[in-house]
């Protein structure tokens, strides 16, 4: 009821949600819900970027070739490709040290 209320009485200069807000700013309390609402709409991101990227990245992992691939696997996967980033900087060497040691199943010999 209140958005209906200040829709008719919004100047018509006022096109923007970022105006909507500005004029609500200067209304003092006239319409309390409106101004928490506006505050959140323009709070909030436009696109989840992130989610998208990560359900691409899927759509590039799982092709044709590997449709029977486990789903731990394919986990995975989307993780390094997707935090491409973070992998590219990693020690490797240190890591699969780090691996054997802890899943030796023989016996080192010298």
């Amino acid at each position: 009821m209140e958005l209906k209320v200040l829709k008719v009485g919004l100047p018509n200069e006022v096109n923007k949600p970022i105006e909507v807000l500005n004029y609500l700013k200067h209304m003092e309390d006239c319409f309390p819900n409106s101004w928490i609402a506006y505050r959140i709409l323009l709070t909030i991101p436009v696109t989840v970027a992130s989610g998208e990227r990560s359900f691409s990245k899927l759509k590039q992992i799982k092709n044709y070739l590997r449709s029977t691939m486990s789903q731990e696997r394919l986990n995975g996967l989307a993780m390094l490709s997707i935090e491409n980033d973070f992998a590219a900087k990693q020690d490797y060497s240190s890591l699969i040290d780090l691996f054997a040691s802890k899943n030796a199943r023989r016996a080192m010999f010298k």
